[in-house]
């Protein structure tokens, strides 16, 4: 079944609480945190804080994605900040298995994100670290900013990931985030995509149910 992710990286940040209790009433199934630390990616979002101010007034999952050079360092205060789940970068410089080790020990989901220009054969070898309901995270967009155009070309990528993982019978699920609305999301999920994140098509949609529902399509 696919679930909805909403991505609150362009939402206006004087009201996080209020974007947070519509995405919930809109029938979201998690919230989506991004963490950029300006050297990984050449942009500056949220931290540790704000995490915790939003785990106080949410009840939906939180789904932190670590665009950050050293995630390694951070994985146990970003678990007692709220998150209840955790993507990094196999492109960063922490050890992936050791990463992967570390968000295992806090009894959270493990995630594995991997950038547009990356390729599978990078991915592959971590496989068998994950757990049955981690996660992979095939980034649509390059990683760092919001609002930018879904790179289809990475929809190829999406299906060969479904096909190896039904392959080896792993219970993994694929990730999206990047560009993704309506017509987009129709074509993730063809492709083999269960999780959606999507951003300023669900926290500025004039109907965020409806928006939802779009993506969903069920």
């Amino acid at each position: 079944m696919t679930k909805i992710f909403a991505s609150i990286l362009n939402a206006d940040l004087a009201h996080l609480a209020d974007t947070s209790k519509l995405i919930a009433d809109a029938g979201a199934d998690y919230l989506h945190y991004d963490v950029m630390d300006g050297c990984f990616v050449d942009n500056i979002s949220f931290g540790l804080p704000v995490l915790q101010s939003l785990r106080n007034v949410t009840k939906l999952p939180i789904d932190v994605h670590l665009m950050i050079r050293e995630p390694l360092r951070f994985i146990d205060r970003f678990a007692e900040a709220g998150a209840d789940m955790i993507s990094f970068h196999i492109e960063s410089d922490s050890d992936v298995k050791k990463t992967i080790e570390a968000i295992h020990a806090k009894e959270l989901r493990a995630g594995l994100a991997v950038s547009p220009d990356t390729s599978l054969d990078g991915l592959y070898p971590f496989l068998s670290s994950l757990h049955d309901e981690d996660y992979v995270l095939l980034m649509t967009v390059q990683p760092g900013m919001g609002s930018q155009k879904f790179m289809a070309e990475v929809l190829d990528k999406i299906e060969r990931l479904s096909k190896h993982l039904k392959a080896e019978n792993r219970r993994i699920h694929i990730q999206v985030d990047g560009g993704i609305q309506a017509q987009t999301a129709a074509l993730c999920r063809a492709a083999g995509a269960d999780y959606l994140v999507s951003g300023s098509y669900l926290v500025y949609a004039e109907n965020p149910n409806a928006a939802v529902e779009s993506l969903r399509a069920e």
